[in-house]
């Protein structure tokens, strides 16, 4: 995906064939999407996209008890971040429902960081709905936000109504609810890739905050576990032998160091790959590097 605020470290990092002279800000690697969809690339099921196996093949490939829903809930990303994202929100539940849009949480493990990275969430501390308001109006937003410093492996919890936006120099994976809809609060003046102002959402924007979110911190671990709501729990796990995956539900994998063997196919830093529910004998091997991979799956 081409972004006023992308860079060029699909390229550098993950050796990606990228559009010459062309900022690219995402790269959508799993998606059940009406205009994107991913698709398995070898196998039995070669051909299928997503939504058929979500539709068609759903207990069998992704295990008992999944969420009712027409597409798979999930969407997978990895960002670079070469300038500021926008500031902005994406909607609760509720409120998307009366907007026409879809809610969104989302999570984000940096991937690589500049030495004065930073990220933006929440609120800071005394900051009023007024005050916020007339910052917005004013063109200085950016110093009612919380902003804090990270690092390479650092993760971010961004629930529906958080503030937030990524700062410059990040490189993340993302995972986030199947959603498409942002409410952009503030710019920075940025012009687009079509020279001219990107459209902003104020109205909605103020909507959908919680101004009671203040100074949210870094995740901490908890074991192996770096994310958990209900929409997705994440693991990270550091990889010195192999490790079995058999499990009653799928997992996604994200390799973010070295190259890991799954299934006689090898994958490498910034490949994502499905394991379906019950894969009995499957286990994921280290083979180069200080191997570690991200275990995604929708919790029970």
């Amino acid at each position: 995906m081409e972004r006023v605020w992308g860079g060029r470290r699909l390229e550098t990092h993950f050796s990606r064939r990228l559009p010459p002279s062309v900022r690219i800000g995402e790269s959508w690697e799993i998606v059940d999407r009406e205009e994107y969809q991913s698709v398995v690339h070898d196998g039995p099921l070669r051909g299928f996209t997503l939504n058929e196996l979500w539709t068609t093949k759903r207990e069998e490939i992704f295990g008992p008890g999944m969420p009712d829903t027409p597409r798979f809930p999930l969407l997978f990303k990895i960002l670079d971040a070469q300038e500021r994202l926008s500031v902005q929100v994406h909607p609760p539940a509720e409120m998307a429902a009366q907007k026409g849009g879809e809610p969104k949480t989302e999570m984000w493990h940096v991937l690589d960081a500049l030495l004065d990275s930073d990220l933006y969430a929440g609120l800071k501390q005394g900051v009023t709905r007024p005050e916020f308001e007339s910052a917005i109006h004013e063109g200085h937003v950016a110093d009612k936000i919380h902003s804090f410093r990270i690092k390479a492996g650092d993760t971010m919890f961004i629930p529906s109504g958080r503030i937030h936006a990524i700062g410059a120099g990040n490189l993340l994976v993302e995972v986030q609810q199947n959603s498409d809809t942002t409410y952009r609060v503030f710019d920075w003046n940025r012009l687009g890739t079509n020279g001219k102002l990107r459209e902003l959402h104020v109205k909605e924007s103020l909507e959908a905050i919680n101004f009671d979110d203040i100074e949210p911190h870094i995740a901490e671990p908890k074991g192996e576990v770096i994310s958990d709501c209900e929409h997705f729990l994440v693991e990270k796990w550091a990889l010195t032998a192999p490790r079995s995956v058999a499990s009653d539900r799928f997992a996604i994998f994200t390799v973010t160091n070295g190259s890991v063997n799954c299934g006689g196919r090898t994958f490498h830093k910034g490949d994502f790959f499905l394991v379906p529910a019950a894969a009995e004998g499957l286990t994921v091997d280290p083979i180069e590097g200080d191997a570690a991979v991200l275990m995604t799956t929708i919790p029970k």
